[in-house]
Formats: structure tokens, sequence, C-alpha cells
């Protein structure tokens, strides 16, 4: 007896993969891994240091909203390698593209604010950080394919605004290195509950 139940050599493979180059608002929560080096800037915990002495940021990005939401893409963001500087260089660059896309920055701006907004007080500021990302394929350990994510996309992709959802909000980033009366602050609750401020 032959049958769709019996014999699956016709199945389809489901590497359950999504399109390379796919862009997607994601937010990143980092899984803390316990290694601080307070002269490097690496504290709360949040850095994990590897058995062959690398140090990371081990990244979980989960897909917000579109066909792919609620996928999760787990990405190593590199602090330091005994190899050399390239995959702590990597990790830089890839922070500097998430600062940018999540608080509206052109790469090529270097305005005050924007050299204010690139800027974080620890690790702690990544963590639930939202921002535009291209979607990448590599390989595991084991040779298997799986996503990644290596790069964030700016303000300056004709898709960004759509995607983020700020097309006409007049987005403003949350670090404003001008001091503000207080009158000026922003709200810090939601006017409306379970909605962020910034969707207001």
């Amino acid at each position: 007896m032959t049958g769709l139940w019996n014999d699956f050599n016709d199945a389809q493979s489901n590497a359950n993969l999504i399109p390379k180059g796919t862009l997607a608002k994601v937010r990143l929560t980092i899984r803390p891994g316990g290694f601080d080096d307070p002269s490097q800037g690496w504290t709360g915990g949040y850095a994990t240091r590897g058995s062959t002495g690398a140090v990371y940021l081990n990244g979980e990005f989960t897909v917000t909203e579109g066909p792919y939401a609620r996928r999760k893409i787990f990405t190593l963001i590199g602090l330091y390698s005994p190899k050399g500087p390239d995959w702590a260089n990597m990790g830089r660059s890839l922070i500097r593209g998430m600062l940018n896309s999540a608080r509206g920055i052109s790469d090529k701006d270097q305005s005050p604010q924007a050299q204010a907004a690139r800027r974080i007080g620890g690790f702690a500021d990544l963590d639930g950080l939202e921002f535009v990302a291209r979607i990448d394929v590599g390989t595991d350990a084991m040779g298997e394919e799986k996503n990644e994510i290596r790069a964030a996309v700016t303000p300056d992709h004709r898709d960004y605004a759509r995607i983020m959802g700020t097309a006409g909000h007049g987005y403003q980033p949350p670090a404003q290195p001008a001091p503000q009366s207080s009158t000026a602050q922003q709200p810090t609750a939601p006017a409306t509950p379970g909605r962020p401020s910034w969707a207001e």
C-alpha cells in the first residue's frame, strides 16, 4: 500500500526560513549571559562569554508584525573575539544601524542630535529596542541554514516608514540632548492603556 502517509519521498522539505532580504520590524531581547567587564562598559550581566573567549550579546529578535509576526531569529552580536577586531567591529556596526533605525536617524546624519541618539548608557538600552531589520540566511554550527540579522534598515530606505509605522507621524528620537522645560516633556505613561506612547 502506497499513499501520502506511507511514502514521504515526495513530501516538501520544510526549511521554515524567512526569505533572505525580507524587511521586517523586530524587537530585540538580549538573553543575559552574566558576563561583565566594567572597563569595557559591559555591565548588567547582558554579555555572554563563550568557551573560546569570545564575548557577545545573545540576541533574540522577534518579528512584531506582518506575515512572519511572532517568528524568532537568534543572532549573536559580537563584542570581542580573541582572533581580532573584525567580530567586534561587525557588532558595533550592527548596533549603530539598530539605533539609527529605532530612533529614525539617517546613517549620514552627523548632527549633535544624531550623535547623541547613537549613544547608550549600557546594554539595557538595547533590550527591547524595535527597529527595521533586513533578514539574512546563514548557517548554524551544524551547517544547517538559519535566519540571521546582520543589518538594520534606516530612514533612507524607501520602505522604512511603511514598515516602522512612522509614515506621516513625524517620528522624534527619544533622546533629546537639549534641555527641555518640564512642560515640554513627553508623558511617561501612555494615554490609552496597553498602547505605547509613540502610538498615540
